[in-house]
Order: C-alpha cells, then sequence, then structure tokens
C-alpha cells in the first residue's frame, strides 16, 4: 500500500493511497477458501464445490466486500502513520475507472482537531455571587401554595362579587345565535381576576350577584386552539348561581398538614432548600461564564471549520424555529439575519472552549465511571415511552458515538468543576435581581467581574419584550457537545401526540 501526503493546510490533511490489485485479490482468495466448505451446489457433496465455481457464484459480493474492508483499513494506517487526531470522518473518493483486477487508487481528505498545550490551571481567579434566601421570599413562597389551596365560603346574601371572588355560574357558548358544541357548561366555578377564562369574560362578571342572568359579548383570540372559534366573536348567556369568597389564609402546622406535612416549619425549611437551589443555580451559570470568558481570553487557536458549521447550523436551527413561531416572523426571521456572523462567531468560541476543556479534562485525569454512565443512560431512557425505552438502550450500547455524545454535557460539567476547585474563589452576596443581571450582561457581550481579562462575547442587540426569538435565546455558554465527544445522531423519538383543541369551554388561553 503506498501513501502519499498531497495537501497539509491549517488543520486539512489530504492523501492519495494505492492499494495494490494483489492485496484485494489476496483477500478474495481467503474468503473463497474460507466460505467454500460452506457452499452447498447440486451435483457436488457438501464441502467439495471447487473454487472456480465459487469464485464464479458470489466474486462479485466478494470483491466488492474486500474492496471496502481494505479502503478501511488504509484510512485507519493513514491516521495511524500520520499520527492524526480526525475531528471528522474522513472523505473517500474511489478514482474513475476502478475496475476488478486494477489497483484501487484513492483520494482521502479529512480536518484534524488542533494540537493544543494543557493549559495551566494555576492563577484562575473566580468572583462567586451568592444570594442568600430571606424570611420574606419564604414567606412570599408559602402564600404562593395557599393561593392555589385557598378555600371559598358563600357570601353574605346580596353581596356584588369582586376580583378574588369566586362565582358559581351557568353558561351557554353562541355563534351568530347559535350554540356551539363544547360551550355550554353547569356549576362552573369561575375565579375573578385569576386569568383561566379568555379576555374580557371574567372582567365583565365582576359585580354580579347570586341569581343574575347576564349576556356578554367576547372574541377569542386568532391562537384559540379550536379552529372554528379562532377570532370569532361569541355571546355567552350567563345565570350566577352563587358568589364565593376567599378564606383567611393562616400559615400553620394544619395549613402544613393539609399538604401532607407534619408543620409549617417543614413546609418553610422545604420552600428555603428549594430558593436556595435555585440561587446556586444562577451562581453558578454566572460563575461558569466568567470561567469560559477567561479560558476563551487566553485561547485562540484554529479550529476545524466543519466542526463550527455543524454548531452553526444547530444554533441556526433554532433560531429559525423560534423565530417562526412569532407573531411577525418575517421581522424576526430578518433580525436574526442580520446578526448571522455573530452567531457563526458564537459557533466558532463554543467549538474552541470545547476542545479546550476536553485537553484540560484528559490531561488532568477527569473521566466518568460506569457508574455515572450507567445513571445517564438509565436517565436518558425515562424521557422515552415504555415500549422504546429498550430500543433506545440498545442504540446507546451499539453506537459509540451516540454514547459519546449522551456522555458529553456530564463530562463538560466535571471539568468545569474541576477547574472551580483549582481556581481562587472570593465570594460576595448580592440581590437576586443583581446576580440576573450580570448574567444578563454576560450574555450581551460585556466584560464579566473577573480579575482575569476577558474576552467579550459577540454582542447582542437586546429586543423587544414581545419578540422572544428575538432576544438571543443562543448562549455561548455551554461549549459545542460535540468537541468534548464526538457528534452522533441521536435515536429519534415519536412525537407526543397533540391535545385535542379545548373548544368546549371558554378557557384555554
Amino acid at each position: 500500500m503506498q501513501i502519499v501526503e498531497t495537501s497539509n493546510e491549517g488543520l486539512k490533511r489530504a492523501y492519495s493511497v494505492t492499494i495494490p490489485a494483489s492485496a484485494i485479490a489476496a483477500r478474495v482468495e481467503g474468503e473463497v477458501a474460507k466460505i467454500a466448505p460452506q457452499v452447498r451446489m447440486p451435483g457436488f457433496r457438501p464441502g467439495k464445490v471447487p473454487a472456480n465455481l465459487v469464485r464464479k457464484l458470489h466474486g462479485p459480493a466478494l470483491h466488492q466486500e474486500a474492496l471496502q474492508t481494505s479502503i478501511r483499513e488504509a484510512i485507519d494506517k493513514v491516521v495511524a502513520d500520520h499520527g492524526l487526531r480526525p475531528a471528522t470522518q474522513p472523505e473517500v473518493s474511489l478514482a474513475d475507472g476502478y475496475d476488478q483486477g486494477k489497483d484501487a487508487e484513492l483520494a482521502v481528505s479529512l480536518e484534524v482537531l488542533p494540537v493544543i498545550e494543557a493549559p495551566s490551571t494555576d492563577g484562575l481567579k473566580l468572583e462567586k455571587l451568592i444570594v442568600p434566601v430571606s424570611d420574606a421570599e419564604v414567606e412570599e413562597a408559602v402564600a404562593r401554595i395557599a393561593q392555589g389551596q385557598k378555600t371559598f365560603s358563600d357570601a353574605e346574601e346580596g353581596a356584588a362579587a369582586r376580583d378574588g371572588d369566586q362565582i358559581l355560574i351557568d353558561f351557554v357558548g353562541k355563534l351568530d345565535g347559535v350554540a356551539f358544541d363544547g360551550g355550554t357548561a353547569e356549576d362552573a366555578p369561575l375565579e375573578l381576576g385569576a386569568g383561566r377564562f379568555i379576555p374580557g369574560f371574567e372582567e365583565q362578571l365582576v359585580g354580579v350577584k347570586a341569581g343574575d342572568e347576564k349576556t356578554i359579548t367576547v372574541t377569542f383570540p386568532e391562537d384559540y386552539p379550536a379552529d372554528n372559534l379562532k377570532g370569532q366573536a361569541a355571546t355567552f348567556d350567563i345565570t350566577v348561581k352563587a358568589v364565593k369568597v376567599p378564606g383567611e389564609f393562616v400559615a400553620n402546622d394544619d395549613f402544613a398538614k393539609q399538604l401532607g406535612l407534619e408543620s409549617i416549619e417543614q413546609l418553610r425549611g422545604l420552600l428555603r432548600g428549594q430558593l436556595e437551589q435555585e440561587n446556586a443555580g444562577l451562581t453558578r451559570t454566572q460563575m461558569k461564564r466568567q470561567l469560559l470568558d477567561t479560558l476563551a481570553a487566553g485561547h485562540d487557536f484554529a479550529v476545524p471549520p466543519s466542526m463550527v458549521e455543524a454548531e452553526f447550523e444547530q444554533i441556526w436551527q433554532q433560531l429559525t424555529q423560534e423565530a417562526a413561531k412569532e407573531e411577525d416572523a418575517e421581522a424576526a426571521l430578518k433580525e436574526i439575519e442580520a446578526e448571522k456572523d455573530d452567531y457563526r462567531r458564537i459557533a466558532e468560541r463554543r467549538v474552541r472552549l470545547g476542545l479546550l476543556l476536553s485537553e484540560i479534562g484528559q490531561s488532568n485525569g477527569v473521566a466518568i465511571t460506569n457508574q455515572e454512565m450507567d445513571m445517564l443512560i438509565r436517565q436518558a431512557a425515562q424521557q422515552y415511552r415504555e415500549q422504546d425505552r429498550q430500543r433506545f438502550l440498545d442504540y446507546i450500547r451499539s453506537e459509540p458515538l451516540a454514547a459519546a455524545q449522551l456522555r458529553a454535557p456530564l463530562y463538560e460539567d466535571k471539568v468545569v468543576d474541576f477547574l472551580f476547585d483549582k481556581a481562587e474563589v472570593t465570594e460576595r452576596e448580592v440581590t437576586r435581581e443583581a446576580l440576573q443581571a450580570a448574567i444578563e450582561a454576560d450574555e450581551n457581550g460585556n466584560p464579566p467581574a473577573v480579575e482575569a481579562e476577558a474576552a467579550p462575547a459577540p454582542k447582542k442587540k437586546a429586543a423587544p419584550k414581545k419578540k422572544a426569538a428575538a432576544e438571543a435565546p443562543v448562549s455561548d455558554e455551554a461549549p459545542a457537545a460535540e468537541a468534548v465527544a464526538e457528534e452522533a445522531p441521536a435515536p429519534k423519538k415519536k412525537a407526543a401526540p397533540k391535545k385535542k383543541p379545548a373548544a368546549a369551554t371558554p378557557e384555554g388561553e
């Protein structure tokens, strides 16, 4: 086998490979000898079919198999002999005019991973913004739970319903004077001001009394799930059966016991723990962005264009899907189109950081245990329907690249935790609003609060609040997963069945 390097530019490599016809023929002959004893043919005893007849019957298939095996071995030899670390699957083409009995001339091209010197983990400084949980926040959380658990009792006779009260009503919905299917209900409870019915419905019932009959007119939203009601003006004939007032809430042990707990202090403790966990998640996000900005500032090596393009395509697909959901989808798409170069820079940054984290992890012995991997696979399998879980498990076990992709986010987190442990961390107490502002500042490319000089991320324009898709939904916080573990296609999940339109009531906003 002859291998000649034909191109070596940056991270791109190309080779000319010649596989002698004699090597392919020898492989074919070896396969003929292997299968001949198993071939059955009329007129011959088992195992006595002549090799030339076996070759005549199965020669083309055996030759094709021998050629493919020889090509795979040739690629492996190219990689091994030149000490390559492929970033992508090599592209291989067979020269035109190849036929059986000729040497196989191959053109092999690929991109390789850059050589990265293991970065030093010394001297890293981070600021940890801590948000303590106040007693007032805990009480607010208790009150929110109470809001969902509150009870109602009959109001005084003749009392007019106010926001926060509950009314018991019968109603009949009509389009052009004709009752529509699903638009009728009896003894329906409605809490005024809760916003559970379509706009304009609850507001017109403030001030009603038990025994009142009233007809109101409302317009169903354009995005209402029932097609026959979208944007339609409808009337509702309403009979008020009762007016009820909310009971007074008291944060005591009896209330906690209604929730299955032993005491109100136990409830407060659980809620405090949840709030602390939420704040800790925000703190980690802010610290991780500081860390990644610091790493990005100190390393500017070339990255494989194909990996950048794959990462950009994922970002762009997410952006365009979200923009398409906006009320003014055309304007949202134009806005992200104007920032396309910024998102491509984010893709490059993600890939570079992913490669850097991978190198740090490998050089410092960061690894995922078999137990951690088993737990990860089991958790991922829970996302699938029970009858599909075994197929998912079989897929992960049979496809090393799929397992690598599943492993990548956990490996990244372990490397980040390793660097957190190595860093000199100073702590500062801030409000939750200040912490969120710091995270948003990082998202918009402002310098993070770190002592090491950090390069700002690509600046992304702030967008109007109503246009969620244009609010730069793609963060450069997370390095590309395929930079830590090679990308593999995830198994397709069946789409969940669509919910039936809620045409039966004026709810469903």
